[in-house]
């Protein structure tokens, strides 16, 4: 039984709603990202950036590592980075919640806060100047085809084979865009018919983990051709959701699976039948000290 911390990236559980859904016809399945080990589905492209950089010898254990990130890439890259004996500066937001900072900093990352003022492309540009002044290797998650083929290579298959190729539609809170830019590629080629729905925040709102760029910021890596239709939702359908999902249905999540989860209860009562999987994106335990749960 000479496991790694690392075979237990991937192959996460897929639930059933119980109680949200409305619409009789319609199966809803929540892809439990929590069940990583660094505690979301950002495990899944971390590791694959800084596995194949390795692979390819781009770095090694004398590379000193950086990347901007708003939270949840910055825990497993930490996580990651320690795994493999590298070195890591993690740059975000001042305003992220303290468990973020604590976690990645007991993971042996050093941490530096940027305003917050500029929010997370302050912290990019940050990063970006810092590159460009030498010594520092940056993944950009943004731009970097790794982090989607991390989806391709693992979360498109298992949602493949864990709904015997029932699955009719895919639905996911779009950041970096990874997650939805791999699994729709995995399941158009297995099934051109299934509707990938992507997710963001009405104009006004701010759910973190999900965004609408700034056309300047926009992920290189996002294909909008590979997005069947997007989903806005508000701030409040976000913190709303998160709160029935673990009072209704068990799961404890952050907000951008509430924002999840709101679109694709919308998406399914519009639905005559179908299967619907839904990203649950992390662990509510990462928001104890925002108000998300006041």
């Amino acid at each position: 039984m000479n496991h790694s911390l690392l075979d237990l990236v991937g192959n996460t559980p897929l639930v059933q709603a119980q109680k949200l859904i409305q619409n009789p016809n319609v199966k809803l399945y929540f892809k439990m990202e929590g069940h990583n080990p660094g505690g979301s589905v950002k495990d899944r492209a971390a590791f694959n950036m800084i596995n194949e950089a390795l692979k390819r010898g781009e770095i090694n254990k004398d590379t000193q590592l950086i990347e901007p990130t708003s939270g949840n890439t910055g825990i497993a890259l930490a996580m990651i980075a320690s795994v493999f004996g590298l070195s890591i500066e993690l740059v975000m937001p001042e305003n992220a919640t303290k468990e973020r900072v604590q976690t990645m900093r007991a993971y042996g990352a050093k941490v530096r806060l940027t305003s917050s003022d500029v929010g997370i492309e302050g912290a990019r540009d940050y990063v970006e100047e810092k590159v460009k002044a030498g010594g520092y290797y940056m993944f950009n998650q943004f731009a970097n085809e790794d982090n989607w083929k991390a989806h391709y290579k693992t979360t498109g298959p298992e949602i493949w084979q864990a709904t015997a190729g029932k699955v009719t539609h895919f639905v996911s809170s779009m950041g970096t865009t990874g997650t939805i830019m791999g699994t729709s590629t995995y399941l158009k080629e297995q099934n051109e018919a299934i509707q990938l729905v992507g997710v963001q925040p009405t104009d006004d709102s701010k759910i973190p983990g999900i965004r609408k760029w700034p056309k300047a910021y926009l992920p290189k890596i996002f294909n909008p051709s590979k997005v069947d239709q997007i989903i806005e939702v508000s701030e409040d359908e976000a913190r709303v959701m998160a709160k029935r999902l673990a009072k209704e249905e068990g799961i404890f999540s952050g907000m951008s699976s509430g924002g999840a989860t709101a679109a694709a209860l919308k998406l399914c009562e519009t639905l005559d039948e179908g299967m619907v999987v839904s990203i649950i994106c992390d662990r509510g335990d990462r928001y104890l000290s925002s108000d998300l749960f006041d």
